[in-house]
């Protein structure tokens, strides 16, 4: 969007205009008439339009245009330009949302500086919005495993590309975040981020959502995706879109045009499509219920985000993270986390991963106890032992001989360590107090063992996969 669209029914004062923007170093565009100027807008929007308010010949005249462009396009800025000029109308076309109104015949210098000020005004207006996105939805990644370095080795390598994206995984995983990372860092940082959360949308107003619509009472209302042009359409859980729309959706990515409902003229759009989903593409792809041609246009570089489980050792500073954000929007207490609120976040179970993580944390901070270091028993099902140092049996443990106690203890105290520390085994070798050979003969008699998953290591009983070593 760097072009100026010159809309006059006089060719020579369009030429000389375009001649004179020219040797500005600006690239123009062309219009004699409404029809050809309208056309020209849904092709590609300009920076900005100088507009003629007499049309001879033309469906519109020049304030009809105005009303049009600022209500589907109320980001380009127009410079009004006429040769019956009069405070009457130049007072109209600015209450209509002209940026000036210039009498002919112009001043160029005059021209110029009205330019100038009008782009910059506009630059300032896309800049002031997107800080407001990133304010509103982050894309900061953070952690430090494993699995979490595999991840983001990919998503730096996907944010230097315009390929479409397939993001895999649990729920609550991050797969947003993840897009916003790659909107935030690519060269459609700057354009918007438009997110389809296609579970939540009624099927019979699906179209209309995604396309827009046009009626004679409210005439044209901007879908989904020409909201997005120009920028990143972000499909959550794609596998949850009507097979009608999706048939339409893989016309949109081939053509990089739709009509939308009601309407009869083509909008081109520009857009980098990211996707996620939670389900078995190839199983709905089976049973009939998703396009395996709309999955292969959308599943070009597939990515699959790790849940938590496989990110332990992120979880304190995921945390700390979180603390500080509701700190900074809601005022509630910077806490630390003590070791061992920490350790107990890394062993818990997380099916929600990271959503889990962020409400336990503010449900924590909330109805928390003053403003020092959150401890374990704050922590959902970590209640206060019975007696200080004293560790209450479950009634299985409490059931069994000595040994057979002593052997599922260490048994589970160690798979919880090693997955603490993502599988490193000198990492927990050295916390537990063992050699780490020594731990080595200990895993072995009991039957643990780790494998590669997810760029790091998870460790698990020897029976759930023979073919796993140390």
């Amino acid at each position: 969007m760097s072009d100026i669209l010159i809309v006059d029914d006089e060719k020579d004062i369009r030429e000389l205009i375009a001649d004179i923007l020219k040797d500005e170093g600006y690239a123009t565009r062309l219009a004699a008439n409404s029809d050809e100027c309208m056309e020209q807008i849904n092709a590609e929007a300009p920076a900005l339009m100088i507009l003629d308010i007499w049309l001879k010949d033309s469906r519109m005249d020049g304030i009809d245009i105005l009303k049009t462009v600022k209500r589907d396009n109320p980001d380009i800025p127009i410079i009004i330009i006429s040769g019956h000029g009069n405070i009457e109308i130049a007072v109209a076309a600015i209450k209509q949302g002209a940026y000036d109104f210039i009498e002919k015949p112009f001043n160029i210098d005059q021209l110029m500086v009205v330019i100038g000020r009008a782009m910059e005004t506009a630059r300032l207006r896309r800049e002031n919005s997107s800080l407001r996105r990133r304010d509103l939805h982050s894309g900061e990644m953070l952690g430090a495993s494993a699995a979490f370095r595999k991840l983001k080795d990919q998503l730096d390598k996907v944010t230097k590309s315009n390929g479409r994206v397939m993001l895999t995984g649990e729920p609550g995983s991050g797969k947003e975040t993840a897009a916003r990372f790659v909107h935030q860092h690519s060269n459609r940082a700057a354009a918007p981020f438009v997110t389809v959360n296609s579970a939540s949308i009624a099927a019979e107003r699906m179209e209309e959502v995604l396309f827009g619509r046009e009626t004679s009472e409210r005439g044209i209302e901007k879908g989904l995706l020409e909201q997005a042009h120009g920028g990143v359409i972000y499909f959550d859980e794609v596998a949850e879109m009507p097979s009608g729309t999706q048939s339409k959706i893989l016309r949109v990515l081939t053509e990089q045009q739709f009509t939308r409902v009601g309407g009869a003229d083509k909008v081109r759009v520009d857009l980098r499509v990211i996707s996620s989903t939670t389900r078995d593409l190839s199983a709905e792809i089976a049973a009939g219920r998703f396009r395996q041609e709309l999955f292969d246009r959308l599943n070009v570089v597939p990515i699959a985000v790790p849940p938590l489980s496989e990110r332990r050792e992120d979880i304190p500073l995921l945390a700390r993270h979180f603390i500080e954000a509701f700190n900074r929007t809601q005022g509630l207490p910077a806490r630390e986390v003590s070791d061992e609120a920490g350790a107990a976040l890394q062993t818990m179970d997380w099916p929600g991963n990271i959503r889990q993580l962020r409400n336990i944390v503010e449900r924590v901070l909330i109805l928390g106890e003053g403003t020092g270091p959150i401890e374990a028993r704050e922590l959902p099902g970590e209640g206060s032992p019975a007696e200080e140092g004293r560790i209450v049996l479950g009634g299985a443990l409490a059931t069994l001989p000595l040994r057979e106690a002593r052997e599922l203890f260490e048994r589970e105290y160690l798979l919880t360590q090693i997955n603490r520390f993502g599988g490193n085994i000198s990492r927990t070798a050295a916390f537990v107090g063992m050699e780490r050979s020594a731990l080595h003969r200990k895993l072995k008699s009991l039957g643990v063992v780790t494998s590669a998953k997810a760029g790091g290591r998870v460790a698990h009983l020897e029976e759930d996969d023979e073919d796993d070593d140390l």
